[in-house]
């Protein structure tokens, strides 16, 4: 036997004769590992009674968005672009897809939710006042001058919030997003979109998620048809501008038939306003009628532009919850009393022989 094949069997006898040791060690101190096991399963149960459960509140929709028109209303839109219009047809999808999930989870929209209002107890209250009761910040804050008197109230524009108000906002955006909001479209095939809110308050969980979809819902909707509804808008001032003037053009006949009636046949030159005007006439008549034709187009332009959301299921009272049992505490909290206890043992026992 080679010199190094020696070393290398003395080295695991000892590493063996090391790992006996230890183990009869530990098993000489199986009253202070059970003393810790049991105390660790105490402090566990503790922890599952102060633990506060977590609810979550769960709301599903699907998005229609019509991307092409056929038939009918694609020949009209052609005549449309061919009359030199654009009516705001085939919309962007800028918001479609993964991109929409985001938006539910952008800062902007976080915020906007936190400060719109729910009735709690009677009382209208802010969702970011209801976060700061349940997390139980306004409890602390009753000792702290410089929050004592900030308050999120409902009627309080967002220009006027300060620099304190943007950083507890951007606290409870950072918490929301991180920790308590899951936004997902669990299978790619359909277009249904699942939104979890997680929080220690039911109504909270409850009253944010509905106030979160109502926000993106209006925004989403409102940015996606802003471009038709534009185009629809600047169509019905022409076509009352151009009525306006239609209207003035056949009182302004009539007013020139009045002064020339019975009027000499061979005094032509009389005439001469109330033809003016009759040609005014035929000219408005002729815009008007192609105005109200694309006013209509528009219309229906707008209403292709506009996407349904359909909310599918709602949070409904009493929501999912989720607690620390008390069989988990004792076995973890057993768990990890015996896992301390041993290490520090070893830990103690390698300083000693050291």
């Amino acid at each position: 036997m080679s010199k190094n094949s020696a070393n290398e069997e003395i080295t695991l006898k000892e590493l063996l004769e090391n790992g006996a040791a230890l183990f009869h060690y530990l098993l000489s101190q199986w009253k202070v590992i059970l003393l810790a096991v049991i105390l660790g399963s105490v402090l566990g149960v503790g922890y599952s009674y102060i633990k506060k459960p977590v609810y979550t509140a769960t709301l599903s929709f699907a998005l229609e968005d019509e991307k092409s028109g056929g038939g009918g209303l694609g020949s009209a839109l052609g005549l449309a672009s061919s009359l030199g219009l654009d009516l705001g047809g085939g919309g962007g999808s800028v918001f479609s897809g993964s991109n929409l999930t985001e938006l539910f989870k952008s800062r902007a929209m976080v915020e906007q939710t936190l400060l719109s209002a729910v009735v709690v107890d009677d009382k209208s209250i802010s969702l970011a006042e209801m976060y700061l009761q349940n997390e139980g910040w306004r409890a602390k804050w009753d000792e702290s001058p410089k929050f004592k008197n900030l308050q999120f109230l409902v009627e309080t524009p967002r220009k006027e919030f300060t620099r304190v108000h943007d950083s507890i906002l951007g606290v409870m955006y950072y918490n929301l997003s991180q920790k308590g909001l899951s936004v997902a479209q669990k299978d790619k095939k359909i277009a249904i979109i699942t939104i979890d809110v997680n929080s220690t308050s039911e109504l909270f969980a409850k009253y944010f998620t509905e106030a979160l979809v109502k926000e993106v819902s209006d925004f989403y909707v409102t940015t996606k048809s802003k471009k038709a509804r534009l185009n629809m808008d600047i169509l019905k001032r022409q076509t009352d501008s151009i009525r306006g003037e239609l209207n003035g053009a056949i009182t302004g006949v009539a007013v020139a038939n009045d002064n020339t009636f019975g009027l000499n046949p061979a005094m032509n030159v009389r005439r001469a306003p109330s033809a003016r005007r009759q040609v005014d006439v035929q000219a408005n008549t002729a815009i008007l009628t192609e105005l109200v034709k694309q006013t209509e187009l528009a219309k229906v332009t707008l209403r292709k532009e506009t996407p349904l959301i359909q909310v599918i299921d709602t949070p409904i009272l009493p929501l999912a919850k989720e607690r620390f049992g008390k069989a988990k505490g004792i076995v973890l909290g057993g768990f990890l009393g015996g896992f301390l206890i041993v290490f520090f043992l070893i830990l103690k026992r390698l300083i000693k022989n050291i």
